[in-house]
């Protein structure tokens, strides 16, 4: 007779253990059917919907729902994005190299056409946005000399935003650009340092020229000014004493006049023979 005392032990519990562990698998399913059945998403993003690997559409924020194992969802943010290039070599139109940070400011504009075309946000900037900054950025500066550059920065970053923002063209927005720094050779910064030097040198030495050219004509005004008072006044003594002698020659008595105011009244105590008194004139009796 066979044995089966090892069946009628074993059987009942292995039935139960593949019974317990089908539970749990469908109970799994179930639960990762009901979590993959809804999804958020945040302010700052959208989402791209797939059906079986095709988009579907797109979601914006809050909470959606969607068919679990058919439907996928990949987010993708619309916020501004800010990337900084640095350092950035060029030249510019007189040969002399740079080393330029350039900060470039972005967004999704259409965030289906970037999971498309480039999978996800990094891969746009990889492929759409890199080449492009670099590339613009050694165009147009070398469309300036150092100096320019330097003296007209607000142009030479309004032109190398220009040429960006054209070039870039797609499901990405180009929000701006800045050029926060340009540093060219320390040599070159040495003969830009002495150039200005020198220009100052010589901005102080024709200041100082015109200062001494004020003084000379103050000088010479106040010289012609004094002349002329010494003139006016040589004139009033000259108008003086022809008015005196016009004055003398029609009257003969004022110069006795003069005298007599100016006597104090002694005679003098020794006379010559033969002299008149002064102020008398003695007529003789008849």
């Amino acid at each position: 007779m066979k044995d089966f005392s090892l069946n009628r032990v074993d059987g009942p519990p292995v039935k139960r253990w593949f019974l317990s562990a089908g539970t749990v698998v469908i109970a799994l399913i179930l639960l990762l059917t009901v979590m993959g059945s809804w999804y958020t998403v945040d302010q700052g993003e959208r989402a791209v919907v797939l059906r079986l690997g095709a988009i579907v559409g797109e979601a914006g924020p809050g909470l959606h729902f969607k068919m679990p194992w058919i439907n996928t969802v990949h987010k993708v943010t619309v916020q501004n994005q800010n990337r900084r290039y640095t350092p950035l070599e060029a030249y510019s139109r007189d040969q002399q190299p740079a080393n330029l940070t350039v900060s470039v400011t972005f967004m999704a504009s259409d965030p289906s056409a970037v999971y498309s075309q480039y999978g996800d946000l990094d891969g746009a900037v990889l492929r759409l946005i890199d080449p492009r900054v670099m590339s613009g950025v050694k165009t147009i500066f070398g469309q300036y000399d150092a100096v320019r550059a330097i003296q007209e920065r607000a142009g030479l970053n309004n032109d190398i935003s220009t040429a960006i923002t054209a070039a870039i063209t797609g499901p990405i927005q180009i929000v701006s650009v800045q050029v926060e720094n340009i540093d060219f050779s320390e040599a070159y910064e040495q003969s830009v340092e002495q150039r200005m030097l020198a220009q100052v040198q010589i901005q102080q030495r024709e200041q100082n020229l015109r200062t001494t050219e004020v003084e000379a004509q103050i000088a010479r005004t106040r010289a012609e000014g004094e002349a002329n008072a010494i003139r006016l006044r040589g004139d009033a003594e000259a108008s003086a004493i022809r008015a005196r002698a016009d004055a003398l020659r029609a009257n003969g008595d004022l110069v006795q006049l003069q005298a007599v105011e100016k006597w104090d009244g002694k005679l003098p105590t020794t006379m010559i023979p033969g002299s008149a008194l002064p102020f008398l004139n003695l007529q003789p009796t008849r």
